[in-house]
């Protein structure tokens, strides 16, 4: 072990780390002349080192046992670093195209060593504001969803297996008056409100809590927003699962659908003279409904190829074709339901709660900003008041549509 100790990382006692762990070093050739090392963390939770040499490179995270940006008066546990090195290594077993390989964990340290993910990867949140299209994100996506939630879960492993492998802001805040939330003020104020008062909204909202807190159908990455996936035209790769753990599968996907219908809602204050968005706006569109798609697809043929392996549907019980098929197609009309609510709460938290998205914040005009947000946050009442009488994701698109 390097240190015996938690130290917080800096310039120096990063080398010092390195130098003294074997599987670290050996990744820059054990040479540490000329390393270049800069530290990329966004300030608000972890310290994020990019580690370069003339013979290899890494990333090295740190969890912090308090909020960065803030400090130790609000504290926060280390030890999710631990939880993280488990779903980057489960989630990459099962989807090693899309998920960083880890070299290294120290719980002492709260640290993980993973490969760097050079440019020309970018945050896929920073491309999306910049209208670009990525011709695999679909695809990539839904096989790393399809395949990290359908392996994890019951329709996989048998009951023991699952059992041994369990390990807010998202539900209350934007419900409530909190001193956390925030919103384009004054111009939406009177929204604010309104959700605050909404009744209906709020038996919704709880209905999904409960399922959040109480359903622990798989491994779900538990913060799979466009800020966690980093892509180029032909590469998409998932990171930062720190806050992974056993619950429903519409919590994964509800949260990455929810965060693309924020980036469609975004685009026209990000248009200009020079270009309106539009086309821009109907490849937004177009992912979402083929991530959906190619899930489903995907998920079913996993199920299909597996049918004998868990325990939530026993083969002894379910073993006529046409009853298997009316329960697949249940479980998935479930889950659509499932994760339109979630993706809408997600929606509502990042327009009127304590954390926002820089699609809508890098938005300079406010009244333009308030405008895209407004549309954004009636699109997410509505999934979540009528998330049940949709039966496919053409109608959410429909639904999309009309809103904007």
């Amino acid at each position: 072990m390097a240190f015996s100790e938690f130290r917080p990382l800096d310039e120096k006692v990063l080398i010092e780390y390195i130098r003294a762990t074997p599987s670290l070093a050996s990744k820059l050739g054990n040479k540490f002349d000329n390393l270049t090392i800069k530290e990329v963390g966004d300030g608000n939770l972890n310290f994020v080192f990019i580690v370069v040499g003339s013979s290899g490179s890494f990333v090295i995270k740190q969890a912090l046992p308090y909020i960065r940006c803030i400090g130790e008066s609000w504290p926060m546990t280390k030890e999710r670093a631990y939880f993280e090195a488990l779903a980057l290594k489960e989630h990459g077993s099962l989807s090693p195209d899309h998920a960083p390989e880890v070299y290294h964990f120290d719980q002492t340290m709260s640290l993980i060593g993973m490969r760097y993910l050079e440019p020309p990867h970018i945050i896929l949140r920073k491309g999306l504001i910049a209208g670009v299209e990525y011709p695999l994100l679909a695809d990539h996506m839904s096989d790393y969803i399809a395949k990290t939630l359908f392996f994890t879960s019951l329709l996989y492993h048998n009951t023991t297996d699952h059992k041994k492998a369990r390990m807010n802001v998202v539900f209350s805040d934007p419900y409530k008056v909190s001193q956390y939330n925030q919103w384009t003020s004054p111009y939406l104020d009177s929204d604010a409100e309104a959700v605050r008062g909404d009744k209906a909204l709020k038996l919704e909202v709880a209905e999904l809590k409960s399922l959040f807190c109480e359903r622990a159908q798989a491994l779900v990455h538990g913060d799979l927003h466009t800020g966690s996936v980093m892509v180029t035209h032909d590469s998409t790769q998932v990171i930062d699962p720190e806050f992974a753990f056993y619950g429903p599968m519409g919590f994964d996907i509800g949260a990455f659908l929810g965060n693309l219908i924020l980036a469609f809602y975004a685009q026209d204050g990000h248009a200009n003279d020079q270009n309106d968005r539009k086309a821009y706006k109907a490849w937004i569109l177009r992912t979402i409904e083929n991530t959906w798609n190619l899930f489903d697809r995907k998920f079913l043929a996993l199920w299909d190829a597996n049918k004998d392996s868990g325990d939530a549907y026993l083969p002894a019980i379910y073993n006529n074709p046409a009853l298997l098929q009316l329960v697949q197609k249940k479980f998935i009309k479930d889950l659509l339901h499932d994760t339109l609510g979630f993706g809408a709460v997600k929606m509502i938290r990042r327009i009127l709660g304590v954390a926002h998205v820089e699609d809508f914040e890098s938005i300079a005009d406010a009244s333009k900003r308030a405008g895209c947000e407004r549309r954004a946050l009636e699109l997410a009442k509505l999934l979540l008041k009528e998330r049940k009488k949709f039966q496919d994701i053409n109608e959410v698109i429909s639904a999309i549509q009309q809103h904007q």
